[in-house]
């Protein structure tokens, strides 16, 4: 009989087969979605991130109605907003993976294309994510950004549904649940853009409902009384610093969703890229581009821990559950990768900082 964390490690790897084939073959990548909606006003990768969402959340909220998932169990609905590393965090998130180019889940889909360069994102991401938990820059994490949480009352956590409506019924919180993704898929969906866009109108349905079969999967499906896990679901920022520590320490390590999920986008980018012909090796043009993709991959580890999670993990996975955090986090990421972008194309960070915050003349 397959252990819990076996079963959870085969379930994150078909869900993160998913995620790298959206990424490769679907085109589904979150920085791009913010550069084609910042610089050339086109939304349909933004529409395709809404469309992911709303599948997700509905989803997700219906496992939890049905009590198949206790979402309580998660590490997002606590009963703290964290404030300080939702906009830290998140900005310095952005800025990284501006200067990288992607995103960490990105990241693994360039390296099952046979990008060297990610390689370096991945080590560099991942050691500074355990860092950040468990090690030196985890010291800067609880000194300057725990202390800048804010506590909710007794009995509350951070769901929308549990902080606006307390108490309230399962048909309050069904139409909720159902306003805020009819919204989403409507302005997804509205203009026929994403619609005449079949890659990633697909991509959106099938990423959206990965994020809920993670829940399923380590929700339900691993769930032991004898033996528990986490109940979570796809993220890209710790479960790096998870899959390098497994590498290491293989003797005393356990596989666990994370890990199994890093493994499958990997494995599913390859599949795809070998399928369109389209895997070849990369590496860097020199030493400056190396420079600025690992100051990019750090800043990204240390912002992920801090934020609690990444473009996908607070803005796809943590939305699912309704967590406020999740919002909050996308638009310091946003702002962060605006600042980033800038950044790449001009060379100077002053002149941008003037420019996107100074006063207008």
């Amino acid at each position: 009989m397959l252990s819990p964390s076996t079963i959870a490690f085969a379930c994150g790897l078909a869900a993160g087969a998913v995620f790298g084939i959206a990424g490769r073959a679907g085109r589904f990548c979150t920085l791009a979605m913010l550069e084609d909606a910042f610089f050339g006003a086109d939304y349909r990768r933004l529409k395709s991130f809404a469309l992911a969402a709303a599948v997700a959340l509905l989803a997700t909220q219906a496992l939890a109605e049905f009590g198949i998932v206790d979402l309580s169990r998660s590490i997002y609905l606590t009963a703290s907003i964290g404030l300080g590393g939702a906009i830290i965090g998140g900005l310095m998130f952005g800025v990284g993976m501006a200067l990288v180019g992607t995103c960490g889940f990105g990241s693994l889909v360039r390296v099952g294309g046979g990008d060297l360069r990610a390689i370096v994102v991945f080590l560099v991401l991942g050691l500074s994510a355990l860092a950040t938990m468990r090690g030196v820059t985890g010291m800067l994490r609880v000194l300057f950004v725990e202390p800048l949480s804010l506590r909710l009352g007794e009995g509350t956590n951070q769901a929308l549904t549990s902080i606006l409506c307390p108490g309230a019924g399962a048909a309050t919180r069904a139409i909720l649940v159902a306003s805020i993704a009819t919204a989403l898929v409507v302005w997804a969906l509205a203009d026929g853009k994403l619609i005449r866009s079949p890659r990633l109108l697909v991509s959106g349905f099938a990423v959206g409902g990965a994020i809920a079969f993670g829940w399923f999967a380590t929700g339900w499906l691993a769930d032991d009384e004898f033996d528990p896990i986490r109940v979570s679901s796809l993220t890209f920022v710790a479960p790096l610093g998870d899959s390098i520590l497994y590498v290491a320490t293989f003797s005393g390590a356990r596989l666990n969703f994370g890990i199994g999920s890093v493994a499958g986008v990997v494995a599913g980018s390859f599949a795809a890229a070998m399928l369109a012909r389209g895997f070849r090796w990369e590496a860097c043009d020199d030493a400056r581009e190396l420079k600025r993709h690992m100051i990019g991959a750090l800043l990204m580890g240390v912002g992920g821990i801090m934020s609690m999670g990444c473009t996908i993990g607070q803005g796809l996975t943590a939305f699912s559950t309704l967590a406020v955090s999740a919002p909050i986090t996308l638009l310091a990421i946003a702002c962060g990768a605006r600042l980033g972008l800038e950044f790449t194309m001009t060379g100077e960070w002053l002149p941008v900082v003037r420019r996107l915050f100074g006063p207008s003349t």
